[in-house]
């Protein structure tokens, strides 16, 4: 195990494989980050769709130096056998990992047909999971653009279901399409955690990857 973050996440219904440029293909990750519909995704986001291969590369690029300097967990998230999709890229998340404060923050995107298939949950679940567990974290947060109302439900849901509630309203804490937005902040500590989940998860955590887990 020479990495600090694994390789592999799985859970009952998602695979999530190391956005590293050796494990995903910037052809296949091109192709989802530039379709038309990716302007749904970008429009509560600090970023639009990708116009070349090379804006594609670069983000994969991202992905491996943030991993290699400890900085971020970052995923392609891929539905599993079961599931319409399965084997595809059906969007990006991951863990950013703040060491001096002993934080963990989650991001996530999916593309529209993935939405309200509780992936986000699952994915969240899994990664609380390995900040507290694996990471020894304090605390989990996460946070949306004030008006996205999708990601509002999909994370004030699974926050309960961790035992994390929403901390505020943090104004102009974000700039999209030019203009600052404001963010609502939710967090998990540790023992919250504990004291709902009891320490249990579905999710397994692998450091080297199988064959069929390379795009």
């Amino acid at each position: 195990m020479s990495d600090l973050y694994p390789a592999v996440v799985e859970t009952p219904r998602l695979r999530l494989v190391a956005r590293r440029p050796k494990h995903i293909g910037v052809h296949e990750a091109y192709e989802l980050c530039s379709a038309p519909e990716m302007d749904d995704v970008t429009r509560h986001m600090p970023w639009s769709r990708h116009e070349t291969p090379k804006v594609t590369k670069e983000f994969l690029d991202r992905g491996e130096s943030s991993w290699t300097d400890a900085e971020s967990a970052d995923y392609a998230i891929i539905p599993r056998e079961s599931e319409d999709g399965a084997g595809e890229i059906a969007g990006f998340g991951g863990l950013h990992t703040e060491w001096d404060r002993r934080v963990g923050e989650l991001g996530l995107w999916l593309r529209p047909r993935d939405w309200g298939r509780g992936y986000s949950g699952e994915r969240a679940a899994a990664l609380a999971a390995l900040a507290f567990d694996v990471l020894d974290l304090d605390v989990v947060s996460v946070s949306h653009v004030a008006d996205n109302e999708k990601s509002k439900r999909a994370i004030e849901k699974y926050m309960a279901a961790l035992g994390g509630d929403r901390d505020g309203r943090e104004r102009n804490s974000i700039v999209i399409d030019g203009e600052p937005a404001d963010e609502l902040r939710y967090s998990v500590a540790r023992e919250d955690w504990l004291a709902t989940t009891g320490g249990d998860y579905d999710a397994e955590f692998r450091w080297s990857l199988d064959p069929d887990d390379v795009r």
